[in-house]
């Protein structure tokens, strides 16, 4: 069966896009493509990803469903400690909450946005 849809790409709300695009190329490589006064596009891991400025955005109120979140992403890595580290250095932090153990290999943080995503390593 052919596909009816392709990724285009993913579209994140947030208050400073110009930010949030720094925080995402510098995390996965790749490269700022695009920015404006509404928006800012990454292209990584062959998508496109764009940052749009949302006035008055609130952040993700993680763990609980208040402020939904809007959006989930997991990445992989290679050294969990190590990418969290270089993660924190880009601006993103670790909630106290995690849902699982650290010992299976998930961590879950929060990008500059307040944007819940996971890193976990490959198994």
């Amino acid at each position: 069966m052919s596909a009816i849809i392709e990724l285009a790409c993913v579209v994140l709300d947030c208050q400073d896009p110009a930010a949030m695009a720094a925080f995402y190329q510098a995390a996965s490589g790749g490269e700022i493509t695009h920015t404006d006064d509404d928006s800012a596009w990454v292209a990584m891991a062959g998508t496109t990803w764009v940052f749009r400025k949302i006035e008055g955005y609130k952040a993700p109120s993680w763990p609980s469903s208040h402020v939904p979140l809007q959006m989930h992403m997991d990445f992989l890595v290679a050294d969990l400690d190590a990418a969290e580290k270089q993660l924190h250095a880009y601006g993103a932090t670790t909630p106290e909450y995690q849902p699982h153990d650290r010992s299976r290999g998930l961590v879950v943080m929060l990008d500059p946005a307040g944007h819940p995503f996971c890193i976990a390593t490959r198994s």
